[in-house]
This record gives structure tokens, C-alpha cells and sequence, in this order.
């Protein structure tokens, strides 16, 4: 089977528009996401060492802190920059498509699905990158996948004041009823925006066992942006970084408060 493509705009996008090496560490709802993203798979983590792939791992923030924590990491992208990035970090990393990993069944005790299922559009090949994932990873261990939540775009553009552009509202009123950013709209490449329930029963199609889905950053992100946006001040390490990331914890266990996530991530085992 030949191996698939990603398409050019989310390429381009990620070469030339945005930098994903500061996406988690340039702003106080990033630091958030990857503090909780830290937190959550912390939990589930088998002892160090374990070999871990980290597949859509872009120029390597999550293979860093694995690697520290003495994790056996290998990342997977399909951007030549992340990959070239990845590298000159010291990080083990090669060019690869979510849907078709070259490793071989079984290889690895966990696998980090903590980007491709933004930007796979269909139906089909979402499951088939999470089969991908369950199908390297050895009976016993876990799959761990990451999801942009549906109504994360609605949250962001109040906070940024863009929901009142037109272009924006009409992108944001689609992405609420379909989940789909559509290529060639202005602002951000073709991406899937989940729901919880959908992210559950996708990893249930691609054979992962029972399947449990975290908000990430909590119902609070939004308004963290907004005031650093505004402040024009960093709020990393401040009483209302604690504050959200306090929140994030509190909603938890309560299913209603997932939806108010800017990022999900769901856990399961194979």
C-alpha cells in the first residue's frame, strides 16, 4: 500500500506561518496545555525505561521532557522543518505519515498520537492513524491520543475579539455544526475539532480498550488568554495561571465541564 500524503497547506503551514517549537511555551494557555498534557500521561506512564513513539511529535517538546525523564523516545512527523528541528535537538526522528508507520507490530510500550488527529479531515484515516498507533504498541500498553475540542475555536476568537470579523464567525458557525476547518480558510490549515463522545468511540473503532477522555486545560484557558492578550504581560507563573490550572483539575470529573477544553486527550489500552 502506498504510503499517504499530508496535504500541502498543513506542510506549508507549519513551515512557513506558524512555529511550532514556541506553540507550548510563548503564552500562558500553552504553558497550560502542556503542563496538564505533562500530568495527565504521567499517570499512566510505565517506569523508565520504556520505549515511547511520539508520532506527529513535531520539532520534539514532548520527546524533551520524556527524554529527561529517561524515556526511550522516537518522534515521527511529516514536516521536514519539525523533523530537521527534531534532530538538531539530539532527538531520534524521522519523516513519517500517521497512517502508515514503518515500525514494526508490537515495538513500543507507548504511543503519543499528540497532533496527526488535528489535521486528518476524514473519518477513515483518523481511525486508521490510531489503529497505526495500537498496532506498534505491545499487548498491555497505551495509546494516548491528543484532539483539538469543537468548540475550541469559539472560546479562542472571543478571546482575541476576531469572532465579530465575519470571515471568522462564518468559519467558527461551520466548524460548531460540521468540526471541520476547511482548507484554504484564512487563519489557521484543515483541521478536525472534536467532540468528546466522537474521540471515545474513534479510538473504539481502531480495537484501543476502553477508551477515557481528559479535558486539558480546563474550562479556564480562555480566559487566561484573554487577560495575557490584553495585559500585554506573561501570566506563566502567576496567581491566575495557578488559578487555571487549579480549575482544570476540579473539572475532572465532570463530564459536562470536557467541552470547555481548548485540547482533549484520551487514554487507552490495546
Amino acid at each position: 500500500m502506498p504510503t499517504p500524503s499530508v496535504g500541502p497547506e498543513i506542510i506549508a503551514f507549519y513551515s512557513e506561518t506558524i512555529d511550532e517549537s514556541e506553540r507550548l511555551t510563548g503564552s500562558a494557555d500553552g504553558v497550560l496545555e502542556m503542563a496538564r498534557t505533562q500530568e495527565l500521561l504521567r499517570r499512566y506512564l510505565p517506569p523508565a525505561p520504556a520505549r515511547i513513539v511520539d508520532i506527529g511529535g513535531g520539532p520534539g517538546a514532548h520527546a524533551r521532557w520524556l527524554t529527561k525523564d529517561g524515556y526511550e523516545v522516537d518522534l515521527i512527523d511529516p514536516v521536514p522543518r519539525h523533523v530537521e528541528a527534531a534532530v538538531a535537538a539530539g532527538f531520534r526522528a524521522e519523516l513519517g505519515d500517521a497512517r502508515a508507520l514503518s515500525a514494526p507490530d508490537g515495538t513500543y510500550d507507548v504511543a503519543l498520537v499528540l497532533g496527526p488527529l488535528y489535521h486528518l479531515l476524514d473519518h477513515g484515516d483518523r481511525v486508521q492513524a490510531l489503529r497505526e498507533a495500537a498496532r506498534v504498541v505491545r499487548p498491555g500498553g497505551f495509546v494516548a491520543a491528543a484532539a483539538i475540542g469543537r468548540y475550541a475555536s469559539l472560546f479562542e476568537h472571543v478571546a482575541t475579539t476576531m469572532l465579530t470579523v465575519d470571515r471568522v464567525r462564518d468559519a467558527v458557525a461551520d466548524i460548531l455544526v460540521t468540526g471541520i476547518h476547511a482548507p484554504g480558510r484564512k487563519g489557521f490549515t484543515s483541521s478536525y475539532f472534536h467532540t468528546g463522545e466522537g474521540l471515545a468511540a474513534e479510538l473504539g473503532e481502531a480495537g484501543l480498550r476502553d477508551p477515557v477522555v481528559y479535558g486539558i486545560e480546563g474550562p479556564v484557558w480562555a480566559a487566561l488568554k484573554a487577560t495575557e492578550q490584553y495585559s500585554k504581560e506573561s501570566l506563566v507563573d502567576s496567581p491566575m495561571f495557578e488559578a487555571a490550572l487549579t480549575a482544570a483539575r476540579l473539572a475532572e470529573p465532570h463530564p459536562d465541564l470536557l467541552a470547555a477544553s481548548s485540547h482533549m486527550l484520551a487514554v487507552a489500552r490495546v
